[in-house]
């Protein structure tokens, strides 16, 4: 049986804990605290995601950057190809919050969306 260990991000504890797998399989956590340690390394060790944030270039804002994040978490190994087609893009002022920047970033059914308002500059 494989032994990994993980510093738990489901609450503020931040527990060490310890996933014994087999066959790829989590067969069980210790050192947790609450349930969330065990979802998290469930899906940590066998599914790893993140929500991805950036900044997206402006052209004609009071601000030269917008800040933008995934809508949902995306599969660990896009993070690299979401970040090249973010550096790829312009947008124009104004930005709106909630604007969809990009649709299906890296193939995925994800979008990247403005989290932040920038206006024209006048």
């Amino acid at each position: 049986m494989e032994e990994k260990e993980l510093i738990c991000i489901g609450c503020p504890m931040g527990c060490k804990l310890t996933a014994f797998l087999e066959d790829g399989k989590v067969q069980s956590v210790t050192g947790n605290t609450c349930k969330r340690g065990v979802i998290y390394a469930q899906k940590e060790l066998t599914n790893p995601t993140r929500i991805v944030t950036s900044t997206v270039k402006v052209k004609g804002g009071i601000l030269p950057v917008v800040s933008v994040k995934t809508q949902q978490d995306i599969p660990k190994e896009l993070i690299f190809q979401c970040m090249d087609e973010l550096a790829k893009i312009t947008l124009e002022a104004p930005v709106k919050i909630g604007e969809v920047v990009i649709e299906h970033v890296a193939g995925t059914m994800v979008n990247i969306v403005a989290t932040k308002q920038v206006d024209k500059q006048k």
